[in-house]
């Protein structure tokens, strides 16, 4: 396999992880790898992207923020996007970021606004003739959730503004937290109680700020610190980010008493060392150090790269390290039948939380580390749930050990364990008899994102395939109120709740109904562009390998894994009993008069920055014109459309004789279109 390809195959998996992960942290409040973990992630997919740029796509998260809004709220479209900052992890990261910031105006910048860097949620806040008016979450980026009723009730942000000289309309930004002391309170109670304790404080924070009654979150200990602005009016604006501040401060708004303006590099690492020292006493959690230009016409010269501004990074503390033992390695079967090895733990405080597990992803990084069960291990944490073993401690290891091996039988129906060419992860071969692969492929098709059928949660999949009431996610349109009524906590009325929500999951769409089975490596874009391309599900399970991998964005891993689900007998069996019991989808249709779409046939791949639209904005306009988009430069390729800072794309596509248009031509591409 060529080098490019091995990327390729590589970025697949690491986009599909880091997409879980962003859902998980920013979304669900559930973080499931340490803050180092998911960053070592990031940097491997930015480095494989930038040194294979054909490799690149459009929806690849390494140019996103956070995860998509919750449906529970109203969304809120954000006026100015909320990007994320990019991360430093020694004084070699400051001084590379300080010295592009230098190249990029042409002298040495002076003046940076410190802070910590607080574990809480982003939120956005608007003010209009000094009343707040709305709050939201950071979200995607673009749109965020509408918690207006939940900020209003955090005493510490202000309802109505004091003082005088505020604009009519300005957005302030910051970060909602729950103080140490609030959090220890809320989870002794939560543990008199019986009831679900917090992780850590900011998955308190954020799980208090999403509850859908506002009277909850206000029992809930939350507080806030502003950190910046978003629009604001410019002819208003002061020089200095730190004079506004002063500002915000007089108006009543919160501000950290430990912002700084520090005049050079030598004293901004002195004060990263100092907050570091002090951070085990501060009133609540942080990660870092946050470093910003304070002039803001520096910070407008530099502008924003795709995701984080070119002004301003997060100079991350080092995790928190603790040795403990390694007591057993048990393996665990997922939903694609992939098999896990977990280690579980002499239990051990780490970072404010006792550790008694940790993941160790696959053969390939146990052998690599050389983790044995008795091995005395270094476990790091950084404010997660589920910690990482950075290495085992040889000279510590009894006489007895000796190398963990992965199971020959699935440990949960004793089906072979198959691990296929160029993958690191073993996998049981059982499919659906597999109880553990049943039991998740049916948590995720009704996921909200799938088959969205409310009210089917884990006790419940539990239940239903221990009294066999199910098998696979067919027999749930055969599920009757007499048979769900028979379940422990299910009165009449919540089964009829969970019947009409299994109901109302027949009516979806093509794209859905793909994601909702589970193929390997096939997640909602892959789903969607499915569905675009192929129209019928039945044109779908006919499509040979090949003809998948005429789809946008399909390699040939992802093409074999969706051809092979489909050669299954049993998989068809299960989608043609789901079909009979009423699954169904409008067929999509093109609304435009043929006339209209002008780009039809035509090709077009994007890179760099646009600063008029987002990406997918102007994804959906060329669609709109019968285009299609693609990740990678080829022969095919009609147009490249460049913003700021496009990278090696161009060159390559002067090789390939394709047409390269900078954002004011593309616009007049896309006005001429739409006109004629």
């Amino acid at each position: 396999m060529e080098a490019s390809e091995r990327a390729r195959n590589r970025a697949i998996e690491l986009r599909a992880q880091i997409t879980l992960h962003n859902l998980q942290y920013h979304q669900n409040d559930n973080p499931l790898i340490s803050d180092e973990a998911y960053d070592s992630l990031v940097r491997e997919l930015l480095n494989l992207e930038k040194e294979y740029p054909e490799i690149l796509t459009p929806e690849s998260p390494s140019s996103k923020v956070g995860a998509p809004p919750l449906n529970s709220f109203n969304q809120v479209k954000h006026s100015v996007p909320m990007l994320s900052l990019d991360n430093a992890f020694n004084d070699e990261d400051v001084l590379n970021f300080v010295r592009r910031m230098n190249q990029r105006l042409g002298y040495k910048v002076s003046g940076f606004l410190m802070e910590p860097k607080i574990d809480g949620l982003a939120v956005n806040l608007i003010y209009e003739h000094g009343v707040l008016v709305c709050g939201a979450t950071r979200g995607d980026g673009q749109i965020g959730e509408d918690i207006t009723l939940n900020i209003r009730s955090i005493n510490s942000i202000p309802k109505k503004l004091s003082g005088m000289g505020w604009p009519n309309y300005f957005e302030v930004r910051g970060e909602v937290f729950m103080p140490k002391h609030g959090f220890e309170a809320i989870n002794a109670k939560a543990r008199s109680t019986g009831d679900k304790v917090f992780a850590n404080p900011r998955n308190a924070a954020a799980g208090s700020l999403r509850q859908l009654d506002p009277q909850i979150t206000a029992q809930r200990p939350l507080d806030f610190y502003c950190y910046g602005y978003g629009q604001y009016p410019e002819d208003q604006l002061p020089q200095t980010q730190s004079e506004l501040m002063l500002q915000f401060y007089s108006w009543g708004i919160p501000t950290n008493p430990e912002v700084r303006v520090i005049e050079n590099l030598e004293e901004c690492l002195a004060y990263y060392r100092e907050i570091l020292g002090r951070r085990a006493i501060l009133a609540y959690d942080i990660d870092g150090v946050v470093y910003k230009l304070d002039k803001l016409a520096e910070r407008e010269s530099l502008g924003f790269l795709a995701r984080a501004p070119r002004w301003a990074f997060a100079h991350k503390f080092a995790p928190q390290e603790a040795n403990t033992k390694v007591l057993s390695i048990d393996v665990q079967v997922g939903r694609t039948g992939a098999l896990t090895p977990v280690a579980r733990l002499e239990a051990v405080f780490v970072g404010g939380v006792t550790i008694t597990n940790a993941t160790l992803h696959n053969l390939e990084e146990i052998i690599r580390k050389d983790i044995r069960i008795g091995d005395t291990v270094i476990v790091r944490r950084a404010g997660d749930v589920i910690p990482e073993i950075l290495r085992s401690l040889p000279e510590l290891r009894p006489s007895s050990s000796s190398p963990f091996e992965m199971p020959n039988q699935c440990p949960i129906c004793g089906s072979d364990v198959e691990v296929n060419d160029g993958e690191a992860t073993a996998r049981c071969s059982g499919g659906l008899f597999c109880v553990a692969q049943n039991k998740e492929a049916i948590k995720h098709f009704a996921s909200r994102r799938a088959l969205n059928i409310d009210g089917l949660g884990d006790k419940l999949i539990d239940q239903l395939i221990t009294e066999k009431l199910i098998e696979n996610v067919a027999d749930l349109y055969s599920l009757t109120i007499e048979q769900i009524t028979k379940l422990e906590r299910f009165g009449e009325k919540s089964a009829k709740n969970l019947l009409e929500s299994i109901e109302r999951s027949k009516k979806t769409t093509m794209a859905k109904f793909i994601f909702a089975l589970g193929i390997r490596e096939v997640g909602e874009v892959t789903s969607q562009a499915l569905s675009k391309h192929f129209k019928t599900l039945e044109d779908l399970r006919n499509a040979s390998v090949q003809s998948l991998q005429n789809t946008p964005d399909v390699g040939p891993l992802v093409a074999q894994h969706i051809h092979a689900f489909f050669s299954q007998d049993h998989n068809n069996q299960v989608i043609q009993r789901l079909i009979i019991a009423g699954i169904h989808w409008e067929q999509e249709t093109e609304h435009q008069h043929p006339n209209d779409l002008r780009l039809t046939n035509k090709v077009f791949v994007f890179t760099g920055t646009l600063s008029g639209m987002s990406r997918d904005q102007a994804k959906a306009m060329v669609q709109k014109l019968g285009a299609s988009v693609s990740g990678s430069l080829s022969k095919k390729t009609d147009y490249l459309v460049c913003g700021a800072d496009p990278g090696s794309k161009i060159l390559k596509a002067e090789a390939l004789n394709v047409c390269v248009l900078d954002e004011d031509a593309f616009i007049e591409l896309i006005k001429t279109n739409f006109s004629s």
